[in-house]
């Protein structure tokens, strides 16, 4: 048998604030959806382009540091796993599905920060669910490297 591997990797802007709660355990949670471009070229040689939008889930110190710091329109890359959801519709008893990306790690990538500033040097976060690892910058200065 095949070993499996599941692991996404986008870079997009959000769509929305991200709304933020605490669950049951008293675990922060916060959602967002994220909007990914590609563009590309018919065989004709037009331009196009094609926007994918992206449900995210995070959990703990890293869905506090997103749920400060992002806003509608901020950059961020996400590393994550793909998670199905599936539940049946209370009103039609339909069975549905979406299929969405649990955060792992993150980087903030510029675009909007909170309060309409562009390229926001908020702190980027690694690591578990729990506790983002370091970012290298130390110092909080403005000499982000991109």
């Amino acid at each position: 048998m095949a070993s499996s591997y599941n692991r996404v990797v986008l870079v997009g802007n959000m769509t929305r604030d991200p709304e933020a709660r605490a669950l049951p355990s008293g675990q922060a949670l916060t959602k967002f959806s994220l909007a990914v471009n590609r563009s590309y070229s018919t065989k004709e040689g037009e331009k196009r382009e094609e926007v994918t939008y992206v449900d995210i889930e995070s959990y703990g110190k890293q869905a506090e540091i997103i749920a400060k710091y992002c806003g509608k329109g901020s950059g961020i890359l996400v590393e994550g796993r793909l998670k199905l959801d599936q539940w049946e519709d209370k009103k039609t008893g339909e069975k549905r599905s979406r299929l969405g990306v649990v955060l792992e790690n993150f980087t903030f990538i510029g675009g909007k920060a909170q309060g309409g500033e562009e390229g926001g040097s908020a702190p980027r976060a690694r690591g578990g669910n729990d506790t983002p690892a370091p970012s290298g910058d130390q110092g909080g200065g403005d000499d982000v490297p991109f």
